[in-house]
C-alpha cells in the first residue's frame, strides 16, 4: 500500500512538472533563447558586430612578428588603424587554400579603393614558404594590396599563434594532403585589433567565417553555406566605423 502512494505522489510530481515547465522550455526554443551548439552554422543579417570574448575579456590579435614577401618585418602593429582578414595556408596547399585565395582576392578586388583594408596570411609550411616563395605565389593570384602580406618565419611561432592565439586548428600531418592540416577559416579584425564577427540567430558570435566555400558554390558537400557574402558586408560595416 505504501508503495502505491509512492507511485501515485512520483505521478503526480511529473504531471506537475509537465504543466508548469514543459510549456516554458518550448517557449524559450521558440523564441531562440536556447543557445545552438553549432556556432558556425547560422549567421544574422543584421546588427552590429560582436566582439569575441574569453574569460570576461575582449579578445585581441596576439603580437606577432614575422617576415613578408618583400622580406620586410611585419608585426601586428603595421596593422593597426586598419581593418584586416587573417588567414592561415601554405603554396603547395592542394585543397582548400586556392579557393581560400580566391575568395580573399576577390574581396581585395571589390575593397579595391580602401586603402585601410588589410590581410595577413601566415604560412603553416615556413620551410619551403620563403619570401621569394610567397612572392611569387602573390604574383600568382593576383594579390597586389599592399596592406596584404604573406608571413612567415620560425615555425613554432607560427603554430603557436594559430593554435593558441586565434584557435583556428593547424597541424603538419604527413599522410595528409600536401602535409599539413588546417581550419579554412577567416578572421576578421577591427582597426583596435579586436576580433569581430555577427552572430548567429540564437546571439552567438559566429567567430569565425568560412574561407573556403565561394560564394557562388554556395556550400560544400557537408551542407555547409557560403559565408563570403556576409563576410563582406561585415567588412564594410567595421569600415564605416
Amino acid at each position: 500500500m505504501k508503495n502505491n502512494y509512492t507511485y501515485v505522489w512520483v505521478s503526480a510530481i511529473i504531471l506537475i512538472f509537465g504543466i508548469i515547465f514543459i510549456p516554458k522550455i518550448i517557449t524559450r526554443i521558440q523564441n531562440g533563447s536556447i543557445v545552438e551548439g553549432d556556432r558556425l552554422n547560422r549567421a544574422n543579417n543584421s546588427g552590429d558586430l560582436a566582439y569575441i570574448v574569453l574569460n570576461g575579456e575582449k579578445r585581441k590579435v596576439p603580437n606577432f612578428a614575422f617576415t613578408n614577401q618583400d622580406s620586410l618585418l611585419i608585426t601586428n602593429d603595421d596593422y593597426k588603424g586598419k581593418v584586416y582578414l587573417v588567414e592561415f595556408f601554405f603554396t603547395t596547399c592542394p585543397t582548400i587554400c586556392p579557393i581560400m585565395n580566391q575568395n580573399l582576392v576577390e574581396i581585395q578586388n571589390q575593397f579595391k579603393d580602401f586603402d585601410d583594408l588589410g590581410v595577413a596570411s601566415f604560412t603553416i609550411n615556413p620551410e619551403n614558404d620563403t619570401p621569394s616563395v610567397l612572392k611569387l605565389y602573390a604574383e600568382k593570384y593576383g594579390i597586389t594590396n599592399m596592406n596584404w602580406h604573406l608571413l612567415t618565419g620560425d615555425m613554432n611561432a607560427i603554430y603557436d599563434l594559430a593554435n593558441a592565439g586565434f584557435n583556428i586548428f593547424a597541424k603538419q600531418i604527413p599522410d595528409a594532403p600536401g602535409g599539413f592540416e588546417h581550419a579554412g577559416m577567416f578572421a576578421l579584425v577591427d582597426r583596435k585589433g579586436f576580433l569581430r564577427s555577427r552572430v548567429d540567430d540564437f546571439g552567438n558570435p559566429i567567430i569565425y567565417y568560412r574561407g573556403a566555400i565561394s560564394e557562388e558554390d554556395g556550400e560544400n558537400d557537408h551542407g555547409e553555406k557560403e559565408q563570403i557574402s556576409i563576410l563582406k558586408e561585415d567588412i564594410k560595416k567595421l569600415l564605416e566605423e
